[in-house]
């Protein structure tokens, strides 16, 4: 159902009436007089139709590169093979159990897990150092620092702890 009044924005009919011009901004904007495009398709005579050109203009062919040398090959892996990544995980897990051994220990009320961690760290260091000597890994560091943690929180701290409590043994016994 239409309404023989609408405008053609579809706001309804004019307040203004219908002999009133449009006011701005109601309905659609009016378009000034453009002189015709030129229409798409095959030309109607035999003749090729000039259309304008869109978009960039054409491309011309490129210019034939100079010859050059391959690029050398790659001084750590195969040629066509990528380099094989570092393994550091062995390293890296035998300073962090270190230090969480070393930790443990200290605190004194966790010393039987920090011995257990302390033991784990000298194996995943001793591991991780034996990667880092054959270029498995980049870490060698590491790996030495968790191994030496290893042996603290294992030897030394309990050794001290054993040490501490047998002179307060002997202090309390008046020897």
């Amino acid at each position: 159902m239409s309404d023989p009044n609408q405008q053609p924005g579809g706001f309804g009919p004019s307040p203004y009436g219908p002999g009133q011009p449009q006011q701005p901004g109601y309905g659609y904007p009016a378009s000034p007089a453009q002189p015709p495009q030129p229409a798409y398709g095959y030309p109607a005579g035999g003749a090729p139709a000039q259309q304008p050109a869109y978009g960039y203009p054409a491309a011309a062919a490129p210019a034939q590169a100079p010859a050059s040398y391959p690029p050398p090959p790659s001084p750590y892996a195969a040629p066509g093979y990528a380099a094989p990544r570092p393994s550091n995980g062995m390293g890296t897990a035998g300073l962090v159990l270190g230090i969480i051994g070393v930790v443990c220990n200290v605190i004194m009320v966790l010393w039987f897990v920090g011995m257990i961690l302390g033991v784990l760290a000298i194996i995943f260091g001793a591991v991780g150092r034996g990667k880092a000597n054959r270029g498995e890994a980049t870490n060698k560091g590491a790996a030495t620092a968790g191994l030496v943690m290893g042996i603290i929180a294992t030897v030394l701290l309990p050794a001290l702890i054993l040490l501490l409590f047998a002179g307060a043994m002997g202090a309390a016994s008046g020897i």
